[in-house]
C-alpha cells in the first residue's frame, strides 16, 4: 500500500522530521517557516528545503524562508555553523518555473527576480550545503552561494537554463566559472548537461563526496566541529577566502595580514594559543 503522505497536497503533507536532538525553530513571529523546516542542535543550525513533491523547486515563498532562517541563525551568536539540505531525492531542482513562465520583460525587471537571494551571500556564519540529490539551475546556484558543498554520491549538478531559452539568473555564470574554470563552466552552461558528484568533485565544485545514506550525519558532524571553533575567526576566514576572487594577490595578502593582526584583540586568540602551548583543547568564548 502506498504512503498517503506521498499523495497529500503540500498543505496536508506532514513536514519532514528534524534529525534526533534538533529543536524546531520558527520564523520569530510564532509561526513555522513556509516551504522549509528549520531547527538547531547545540551550535548548529539546520535548514531543510521541504517541497519534495516538487523536487524542492525554489518558489519565492520557500526561498524567502531560506533567507529568513539563515539570517535568524546568523544573528544568533550561539550558532556557529548552518547546514542547508533538501528533503527527498533532490537538494533543489531549480527555481519554480510556473512562477516565471508568463512574466513579461517589464515584469521580470520590475520585480528584479532573484535579487533578494543575494542576502544569502552576506551570511557571515559558515554555511554548508549538504547536496543530497538534484541541484539544478537555481538549486545549483543556491549550493554555490554556500561556503562549502558536500555531496552525496547520488547528487547531480547542472545549469540547464539554456534548454528553456534563458541563461542562469542567480549567479550561475559567475560562480560556476570561478569554481570550475571557464572551459568547464562554458561547456556545462551551453549544453545544459548534468554532472555527477564525482565529476563535480574533480572539477572543484564539491569539497567531498560521501555515501548518500551517510550524508546528513557526516555534514552535521563536520558542522559541529566547525561550530566549536572561534566564531570571529570563522567569520574572518570565510570573508577572506571570498574576497580572494575580487582581489589581486598583493591586495589579498595585505588584507589577510591586517585581519590576522586584528585577531590579537580577541580573547579567543589568547585562549587558542595558550591551549596549544598547554596541550589541551581550547575553550573559546567567541569574543
Amino acid at each position: 500500500m502506498s504512503d498517503p503522505a506521498e499523495h497529500a497536497t503540500p498543505a496536508e503533507r506532514p513536514a519532514t522530521a528534524l534529525p534526533d536532538g534538533f529543536d524546531p525553530v520558527g520564523d520569530g513571529k510564532g509561526a513555522a517557516f513556509a516551504g522549509i523546516v528549520a531547527g538547531r542542535r547545540d551550535r548548529v543550525g539546520l535548514i531543510i528545503l521541504d517541497r519534495p513533491q516538487a523536487l524542492n523547486a525554489l518558489n519565492r515563498q520557500a526561498m524567502d524562508a531560506v533567507v529568513a532562517a539563515a539570517t535568524l541563525f546568523d544573528l544568533d551568536e550561539t550558532i556557529g555553523a548552518i547546514v542547508l539540505t533538501g528533503a527527498g531525492r533532490a537538494f533543489a531542482a531549480g527555481a519554480d518555473i510556473k512562477e516565471m513562465a508568463e512574466l513579461s520583460y517589464a515584469e521580470a525587471t520590475a520585480r528584479d527576480l532573484f535579487a533578494g537571494w543575494d542576502a544569502l551571500t552576506r551570511i557571515r556564519t559558515p554555511l554548508i550545503a549538504a547536496v543530497n540529490g538534484f541541484a539544478l539551475g537555481g538549486g545549483c546556484e543556491l549550493a554555490m552561494m554556500c561556503d562549502v558543498i558536500i555531496a552525496a554520491d547520488t547528487a547531480k549538478f547542472g545549469q540547464p537554463e539554456i534548454n528553456l531559452g534563458v541563461v542562469p539568473g542567480m549567479g550561475g555564470t559567475q560562480r560556476l566559472t570561478r569554481a570550475v574554470g571557464k572551459a568547464k563552466a562554458m561547456e556545462l552552461i551551453l549544453t545544459g548537461r548534468m554532472m555527477d558528484a564525482r565529476e563535480a568533485e574533480s572539477a572543484g565544485l564539491v569539497a567531498r563526496v560521501v555515501a548518500a545514506a551517510e550524508l546528513l550525519d557526516d555534514v552535521l558532524t563536520m558542522a559541529a566541529g566547525i561550530a566549536a571553533k572561534s566564531l570571529p575567526a570563522l567569520q574572518a576566514a570565510t570573508e577572506l577566502v571570498d574576497a580572494a576572487f575580487d582581489s589581486t594577490l598583493t591586495e589579498g595578502v595585505a588584507r589577510e595580514r591586517r585581519v590576522f593582526h586584528a585577531g590579537f584583540a580577541l580573547d579567543d586568540q589568547k585562549e587558542g594559543m595558550r591551549a596549544f602551548i598547554e596541550k589541551r583543547e581550547p575553550r573559546f568564548t567567541h569574543r
